[in-house]
Parts: C-alpha cells; structure tokens; sequence
C-alpha cells in the first residue's frame, strides 16, 4: 500500500480518535458532575447537638435537682443519657411548705442555689429549649390524701416559680407509686448495662442473652418492687414499656405508708398503745442506754397511723430502750398482714405478686440500713439476719463509737430499720437462702446514684424531638470549585463536539 493510500486511512483513525476521545470527556464530565451534586446532597453526616433535661426529684424529705444529657442520635428511639449534674435542696420536702412562709422563702432560696447552677452547666443557647419537669412523690401521695387544697397550693407555687425560669418547664405533679417503681427500674437497668452496652466500633448495641435485674427503692413514705416478668402475664400492677426499641413487661407495686419513717412510726404508735404509762414507755426496738421524749404529733400527724381517742398533738411521749430484738421484730411482724391472699401467691395486705426471680438492686432506704449493718453489697440470708439481732442488742454508747458515721437522729432508728428491711424483703417479697443471694444492696451504680428520675428522663427522651445540623461531606467553596470545573469541562467537551461535527458534515 502506498502513502498517499495509507493518509485517509490514518486520518480517519485520527478523526475517530478525537470524537472517541470528546464523547468520553463529555460523558465523564457529566457523571462526574452529577455524582458531585448526588455526594454533597446525600452523603451529609448528621451532627446531633446534644439535648438536656432537668428532672427534680422531690421526695418526702428533700427535693434533689438532677440535670442530664444525651446526644441527639438516640439508640433506637431513646436518647443515651448522662447526668450532668446533681444538687440537693437544702431544707424539708416540698410536702412541709404553704405552713411557714419564712421556710417557703428559704427553700425557694435553696431552689434557686441549685438553679443557678443548671444554668452554668446548660449552654445559654439550650436554656429555651431544655425541658424541666418536677415530680413529687409518695410524701406530697400522703398530703394530697390528707389536704389536697394544700397540696394544690404547693404545686401552684412551685409552677409559677419554675416557669419563670429560662427553660422550658413541662409540668409540676404527683407522680405514682407504680411510676415510681417502674423508672427506679429503668434507672438501675441502664445503669447497669443491661438495655446497651458499648460495642468496639464505638456503637451502642444490645448485649445478648442479657437479662434484666429487679429493683427495690425504700423511701420514706412508700416502698416500691418492680421486676420483668413473661409477656403474657397481665393485671394491675404490670406495665409495658418500649426502650430502645425493646418491649419490657414489669410488674411493679408501691406501699405508700411503708416507707421506713412512715413504718416506724406504724411499730411507734403499737409501743405507746401497749404501754400504760405515756411518762415512760418502754421501746424494745431502741436500744438500751438511750432515751428519748416525743411529741404525739411525731407519730400521729399523718394519714399512715390513725389517730388515738382524745389525741393532743403537743402530748409528750418519754421513750426508753430495751434492746430487745425479738419483742421488735413481733412488733414490726404486726405492721404487715402476711395472710390475707386471694392470688396464687402475694407479698403483703393481699397484694398479688409473681415470684422473684434473678437478680435485684436495693436502694435508697435498703442500702442505708444494710451499710449500717455492715450487710451492703451482697450477703447471705442467716448472716444478715444474725446481724439485725447482734445490732439490735449492741448498747447506745457502743453504737455510738462503732457507727460514728451515722447521726444519732439515724442511728437509734437502725434496730427497727433491720427488723422491717428483713421481714419485708424475707416475709414480703419471699427471698429465701437462695434468692437472697442475688440481692444487691448499693446506692449507685458507676457513680450515678439510683432513684427514678434518671429512668423518667430515659423514657421521656422519646417524646422530645432532636435538633438535628446536617454537615455535607465538601465545603461550599470546594463544591463550588468541583461544580464549576466539570460544567467547564462539559462545555469543553460539547463545543469540540460541534467543531467536529460541523468538520464532518462540510
């Protein structure tokens, strides 16, 4: 083949060449501009702020403000929540205001101590939008049942003074005792890892084959049980809740008047109404060397205990230990009606309730008296048993110097406290040998103190919506840039396009 052959040949190769190569920096500039607009627009990450909420926890001695915090990406519906922080208000429970108006000043002063500190913690921009809730519990039950205009009045006040605050403040109320129960069970299953646990790709997921554990709250008014149960049981006392898009069947029950200072003074008024003598009345759950007068309207100025023939409230009672453990533990025995069951088995007063099964958390009121046992943490059912006589029967003045730590206003209190702690848990719930075993007696669990408020702000996190920012995975200007150089690019590609079009076709 000859040159002048061989030109139109190697032309035309050249011409295909060159549309080759302009048809594919078209149809690249046109995928890559599109997959530039699809990246920015879809593969955004979203940067959740993170949300807070106050709960105040106000009990029938004290009121304690917790602040917690959680990121806007929940786990499955429910936000993974942190405390932030915990301030108890100094002072009586709120069911002791709308009496004194000095004292109400006071605790609103203490209120506030503990407010101004929620608002340094909390950044400025999420004080609108942070919710606050305050739920009072079996202590403003008992008052609401005595003199509901008061107890009206209280959370009036306390309304109009937490919406004047700079957060979004929900609602004052009573909560139940069978809330109560439920979210004290929350709280310790959270606490302990038994909802999430933290995975090595630094996600939350849930552990497998866990199981949750009981939990049992002694406050100072009502004492509360709740623990999982099977699905299929129903009544009263079983609630159903979804966490982390898990459902739960719990039973859970509340004794309002068998909180330990409203069951003490329950054994207190069988003391005086054994006794003939008002001037000296021998108290075998006190201990021997010590002595104390009291005021009719310590033990009958509540709807837990009924009120004597010809009560006067200023009556003085003088109380004198006799360290007698068995005549207490008769006496605390007296308090519960153990008979009275039209179930297949209950705790106490006719109260229905499944058999306890795992293991459990006892707080609050339970851990106290154990740890002045020296019972807390785990212990087996004969030693702490042994353990309530040995202390019922240690002398005031040896009391004092072994137990240092504890007030006297405590202290004296601890013979009954072991008495009714073990008889309602041995008596009550039916722990046995084996049972006890799996009881824990604590008031914290990684250095978070357990109550319910913290398994309220759990639930309540499903309900709050989260503030969400979507961050795009390129800068403005740097989408900018890449939007411009493949148009560019495109334009190119179509104006070569035309030019060998036009050279084709003349």
């Amino acid at each position: 083949m000859n040159e002048e052959q061989e030109m139109p040949s190697k032309r035309q190769r050249g011409y295909k060449c060159r549309v080759a190569a302009v048809l594919l920096l078209l149809l690249g500039s046109i995928a890559a501009l599109a997959a530039v607009a699809v990246i920015q627009d879809t593969w955004g990450t979203n940067n959740y702020t993170s949300e807070y909420g106050i709960v105040i926890d106000s009990g029938s001695s004290r009121s304690n403000i917790y602040l917690y915090e959680w990121p806007g990406e929940k786990e499955n519906e429910t936000g993974v929540v942190t405390e932030k922080l915990n301030c108890r208000v100094d002072g009586d429970g709120i069911s002791e205001m709308k009496v004194d108006p000095e004292k109400d000043a006071k605790s609103l002063e203490s209120f506030n101590k503990c407010m101004d500190n929620v608002k340094q913690t909390i950044p400025a921009e999420k004080h609108k939008t942070t919710p606050l809730f305050l739920g009072a519990t079996a202590g403003m039950r008992l008052l609401h049942e005595k003199d509901e205009q008061r107890s009206n009045e209280i959370l009036a006040s306390l309304t109009e003074y937490l919406s004047s605050l700079p957060f979004a403040f929900q609602n004052a109320s009573i909560i139940s005792g069978q809330e109560e129960g439920l979210y004290g069970w929350v709280t310790v299953n959270y606490l302990k890892g038994r909802f999430l646990e933290l995975h090595l790709l630094n996600k939350f997921i849930r552990p497998e084959g866990a199981k949750t554990s009981g939990s049992m709250d002694l406050g100072g008014a009502s004492t509360q049980i709740a623990f999982a149960v099977q699905d299929e049981l129903r009544g009263d006392d079983y609630m159903h809740v979804k966490l982390y898009g898990y459902p739960y069947n719990v039973y859970t029950h509340s004794f309002l008047c068998y909180g330990k200072n409203e069951a003490e003074k329950k054994v207190l008024d069988k003391v005086v109404q054994q006794s003939s003598d008002p001037r000296f009345i021998i108290n075998p759950c006190y201990p021997e060397g010590f002595n104390i007068t009291l005021k009719a309207s310590a033990i009958y100025d509540t709807e837990c205990t009924k009120t004597p023939k010809n009560y006067d409230p200023d009556q003085e009672f003088f109380m004198v230990g006799e360290a007698n453990s068995d005549k207490c533990g008769s006496l605390v025995k007296s308090i519960f009606d153990f008979k009275t069951c039209s179930s297949p088995q209950c705790s106490f007063n006719g109260v229905e309730q499944p058999p306890v099964t795992g293991d459990f958390m006892a707080y609050a009121g339970f851990f106290y008296t154990a740890r002045a046992l020296l019972m807390d943490g785990t212990s087996e059912f004969d030693k702490f048993n042994a353990s309530v006589k040995k202390f019922c029967h240690t002398h005031w003045t040896v009391l004092k110097v072994e137990k240092s730590w504890i007030s006297d206003r405590y202290l004296r209190t601890y013979c009954f406290a072991a008495h009714y702690v073990f008889m309602l848990l041995a008596d009550g719930y039916k722990f046995d040998e084996e049972t006890w075993k799996n009881i824990q007696f604590d008031k914290q669990v990684k250095n978070t103190s357990i109550g319910w408020s913290l398994g309220y702000m759990l639930s309540v996190t499903n309900m709050i919506p989260s503030e969400v920012k979507i961050i795009p995975p390129m800068t403005n200007p740097v989408f900018a840039g890449l939007i411009f150089l493949f148009s560019a690019l495109t334009i190119v590609a179509v104006v070569f396009s035309f030019i060998l079009l036009v050279r084709a076709c003349f």
